[in-house]
């Protein structure tokens, strides 16, 4: 048998090649919060903007349009530009709740702190089951949900409508993450077929 993956959801997984720097971990670490549902998150929600995440920001850039030009591979005259940014802290017992990100194109989420041992990031596929066969073992083409290993220095990149969730957290450490949305910047579509759009 051969099995063609047709479209495939991707997640793009990259590596922070440093420790981040102490003027980088005294901002990230230090940063006002809101309560959020079931755990909390920074009151400033463009930390990206900041000049002290400069060098942070660049490798998030450059990361996610390495993605974008391999998934999707545009023309020269479109790219994704990161919206907004925040920054998440889940304490031990707290959880963050299942969601999706609406008016992004592709979301984010870079680690700050996580324990690979123990964080996780999982993500659902909610397509509607007419019929439900319950399988005798679980792989990727029938599994309702999956999780990739969350740690510290690890990006990870994905479709802003795929729905994901932290469960609730155990260990000993706050796990922090930076997430952030992206939409399109430049020419969409073609006007000759009537799908041209400048944003």
């Amino acid at each position: 048998m051969i099995i063609n993956n047709l479209f495939p959801t991707p997640v793009g997984s990259f590596e922070l090649d440093r420790d981040l720097s102490k003027l980088e971990q005294k901002f990230l670490f230090n940063l006002e919060t809101r309560p959020n549902m079931g755990n909390v998150t920074s009151t400033n929600n463009y930390v990206l903007r900041d000049n002290r995440l400069s060098s942070l920001r660049l490798f998030l850039n450059n990361s996610l349009q390495e993605y974008f030009q391999t998934t999707m591979s545009p023309q020269d005259n479109v790219k994704l530009e990161i919206t907004q940014s925040w920054i998440n802290y889940t304490k031990p017992g707290q959880y963050h709740h299942k969601h999706t990100h609406p008016n992004s194109i592709i979301s984010g989420v870079f680690y700050i702190q996580a324990s690979k041992e123990i964080d996780k990031l999982f993500f659902y596929n909610e397509s509607y089951e007419q019929i439900k066969i319950v399988p005798k073992e679980y792989h990727v083409y029938n599994s309702e949900s999956w999780w990739l290993p969350a740690e510290t220095g690890k990006l990870l990149l994905f479709p802003s409508s795929l729905t994901h969730m932290v469960a609730t957290t155990s260990g000993e450490d706050d796990r922090i993450s930076l997430s952030f949305n992206t939409f399109y910047k430049g020419n969409l579509g073609d006007e000759v077929a009537l799908t041209g759009l400048t944003v």
